[in-house]
């Protein structure tokens, strides 16, 4: 019988992802390691590698398919000695693609890093019709460019072409054979309809489908509660300009300041670092903070782990290193799940106060806003401080309102007397 090649589980959370390209046809042999297919989940393209010999004996989902269920049969892998009659019997018992396939046992595995969203190939091929193995993210960045990955030479496993052969070129100078295919018109506008301007729509990513699913679930099943608070930062500042005077690089940001508070916050009010389950409250023991990221394709959540026992300096390099492959999708799965706690911070971007909505299953999230001078009552007098103002929102089943009034106590304290967090 033919091997059940099928949707891998590439994250915990995974239900369904896009077939976005298939890297071998029908009749091409394959061995363990070979990369046959590339998965857009809602976080990123991965690629899928082949754990049985053989040769693909047929694509049961095509290219471009969208929704596809883990464990679902995506192909037909025929062993030695196999021809395509075995195919035939094996036909009756592939469920139906809307179905998930009954085999739990998988054919194929992730690798183990995460790529760039998939492009179209460059538009220049070998005209000997062989084709060019290389990464997603070569690939893009050779379209991008308008290189002919046919002149490369790839030293990624196999002679794959890698990003580092996609600079290489670019440092040498390597032409480009063709030019390149003029890019499709953009969709004309939708007529208007009963009264309604002109518009074009477009399609959902896997990764907007999942933050939709997501947000909806946490405001229905969690009971929101806001707690709101201002935290001086003055002193904050004055150190801040202390210790990036004295580095050329690798800058502390407020941010940063930020999720260390939360951290220390956290261990010094445990209850606050829970989660609400079916059959139980669940507190951790580790502060691990969720630093809200935007991306191109929508909002991702970056883990500083264990934050408490971190410096600020390894805080920075982390917090600046996860948010620039955030933004590439090259996170792996375990860099942006398992958080216990979420900090999102809008002030950059001059937003004086707002409430954010809790990252499931979290128990809890931390909206910060801008530091501005505002006038405060200082020993009975009129006073001009730097305030940002921060918001907890809660989920009520997990924190209730004193606890959560004690943690932002305890991250104001940390906040206004930052010296307190370099001990």
């Amino acid at each position: 019988m033919p091997i059940e090649i099928l949707m891998p589980a590439l994250s915990p959370t995974m239900t369904e992802g896009n077939l976005a390209k298939w890297l071998k046809n029908e009749g091409e042999p394959v061995k363990p390691g070979d990369v046959i297919a590339e998965i857009e989940t809602d976080k990123a393209t991965m690629e899928v590698e082949a754990v049985d010999e053989g040769r693909i004996g047929k694509i049961v989902v095509p290219a471009g398919s969208q929704g596809v269920k883990v464990n679902q049969v995506i192909a037909l892998l025929l062993e030695e000695g196999e021809d395509a009659s075995a195919l035939a019997k094996a036909a009756t018992l592939v469920p139906k693609p809307a179905a998930p396939a009954a085999t739990p046992a998988p054919a194929a595995a992730p690798a183990a890093v995460a790529q760039q969203p998939a492009a179209a190939p460059a538009s220049a091929a070998a005209p000997t019709g062989e084709r060019t193995f290389a990464s997603p993210l070569a690939r893009r960045m050779a379209q991008q460019a308008g290189l002919d990955l046919t002149r490369l030479n790839g030293s990624g496993p196999h002679g794959r072409i890698v990003k580092a052969d996609i600079d290489a070129a670019l440092a040498r100078g390597v032409p480009a054979a063709k030019p390149a295919v003029a890019p499709a018109a953009a969709p004309a506008p939708t007529p208007p309809a009963f009264g309604l301007p002109a518009f074009t729509e477009q399609p959902h990513s896997m990764m907007r489908k999942v933050i939709a699913r997501r947000l909806v679930e946490s405001k229905r099943e969690a009971p929101h509660f806001y707690l709101t608070l201002d935290c001086n930062l003055d002193r904050l500042l004055q150190l801040r300009q202390e210790i990036n005077a004295k580095r050329e690089k690798d800058k502390i940001s407020v941010n940063d300041f930020v999720i260390k508070a939360s951290a220390l916050a956290l261990k010094q009010v445990p209850a606050a670092n829970a989660s609400w389950t079916e059959t139980a409250v669940r507190l951790y023991q580790a502060a691990d903070v969720s630093v809200a990221v935007a991306t191109p394709g929508g909002l991702i959540t970056p883990i500083i782990r264990s934050a408490d026992g971190k410096s600020l300096s390894t805080i920075s390099r982390e917090m600046k290193d996860l948010a620039a492959r955030a933004r590439e999708n090259k996170l792996k799965p375990e860099e942006y799940q398992g958080g216990t706690f979420s900090v999102s911070n809008l002030g950059m971007f001059g937003i004086r106060e707002f409430a954010a909505v809790i990252n499931p299953p979290q128990g809890a999230i931390l909206a910060v806003g801008a530091g501005e001078q505002r006038p405060i009552v200082k020993d009975n007098a009129l006073a001009i401080a730097t305030m940002m103002s921060c918001t907890l929102s809660v989920d009520h089943r997990v924190v209730d309102g004193a606890i959560g009034a004690e943690f932002l106590a305890a991250f104001k304290k940390l906040i206004e007397d930052p010296l307190s967090m370099l001990i």
